[in-house]
Order: structure tokens, then sequence, then C-alpha cells
């Protein structure tokens, strides 16, 4: 991870058909051919997934909005979350999450457990941290701490990684997304410093 690439254009399309607006962001220039179109498509991949997980298509959909929100965009580094809201009938509708962190100059995609040394302990370092938070911040848990997962949720934004969970996982829905913001000082020692976490420590 070099960092060359600064801040990199995003633009936005818009998917529409009966009931249903999904705006979807794409990287249209500032790095290769080639990294635009590994972003492009995994941004393509996760909003699929999300409108499918949602149920698109069925007639049951009386409301879909799809938005984004760009977590981090600078030095080469561009995290952003997907979300997906439908509304089916009912008390209310179901918002879904999916956030997505990359190298810009490479277009890859990373994992929360890459962004760390090889072979440290991440999960129990954050679990820890998760867990103080839970506790300082009083959430009503819907039951104990599941602690953090191989495909956990993150997004990284200023200089902190923030790992969330969906709604009704953890707390209940009126609190909306559970998120637990960390900052990178206060991990810089397993941080992987080559990986986009690296990069914002600087």
């Amino acid at each position: 991870m070099n960092g060359q690439t600064l801040m990199l254009p995003i633009r936005t399309r818009t998917f529409t058909a009966k009931n249903v607006k999904v705006n979807v962001p794409y990287v249209s220039g500032g790095t290769s051919l080639a990294a635009q179109e590994k972003m492009n498509d995994a941004i393509g991949e996760a909003t699929q997934r999300l409108m499918k997980d949602q149920g698109f298509p069925s007639s049951d959909i009386q409301q879909m909005d799809g938005t984004y929100e760009i977590k981090t965009n600078e030095r080469g580094v561009l995290s952003l979350s997907l979300l997906n809201y439908v509304f089916t009938g009912g008390a209310h509708g179901n918002t879904l999450q999916r956030s997505l962190t990359f190298d810009a100059d490479t277009g890859r995609s990373y994992k929360l457990g890459e962004l760390f040394k090889p072979g440290v302990d991440y999960k129990s370092r954050l679990n820890k941290i998760i867990e103080a938070q839970i506790k300082s911040r009083d959430l009503p848990l819907l039951g104990p701490y599941p602690g953090i997962s191989d495909d956990q949720e993150f997004y990284i934004a200023d200089k902190s990684l923030v790992i969330y969970f969906p709604l009704y996982d953890l707390v209940p829905y009126a609190w909306g997304f559970p998120y637990f913001p960390i900052s990178v000082f206060e991990i810089q020692d397993i941080i992987d410093e080559d990986g986009p976490l690296g990069t914002m420590m600087y």
C-alpha cells in the first residue's frame, strides 16, 4: 500500500424497479482501470447480495431504498457502507448494512483479520475493547455478547476502526446499529502497518 492515490472520484448509479430505488457508488477514475474494475465489481456484488437478502425481487416489497456512505476516501484507502432499507408491511421496515474497505491503488478488498499483523489474536483484543464500551455505554444487550466473527462487518473512519453488528443482533431494534469505534492508536501494536489501518496512523 503506497498511498499514491489521494482521493478517488465517486459517482452514483441508480437502479430502479417498482417500489425500488437503489443508489450504487462507483469509482470513476483516480487509479488504474484494473483497480477501478475490482472495486466496482465488489461494490456491485455486495449491492446485489443486499437486495437479494432483503427479498428482491418480490411483490411483497412496498418500498426498497438503497443508499451509501463514504467513510474514508484519502491516502489510498476507500472505505464505504452500503445500506438497504426494505418495507414489506408490519410495524417497521428492516435495514441491512455491508461495508467494504479497499486499497485504492490495487482495488484489493480487506477482511477484518487482514488489517492486522499475521498470527496476532486480534479478536480477543477487539472483543475486550468492545465489551468495555458495552459496559460504559450501558447497552441493553439481548443476550450474551457473541464476540466478533471471521466475516465481521467494519469500516474505517478518520483514525478509527469501527466495528458494528446487524439490527437485532446485540440490542433492541430501537437502538439501531450498534457501532464500536476503536482508535488506531489503541491497537497500533497489532496493526499491519502496510495495510489500510497502518496508512491512517501516520
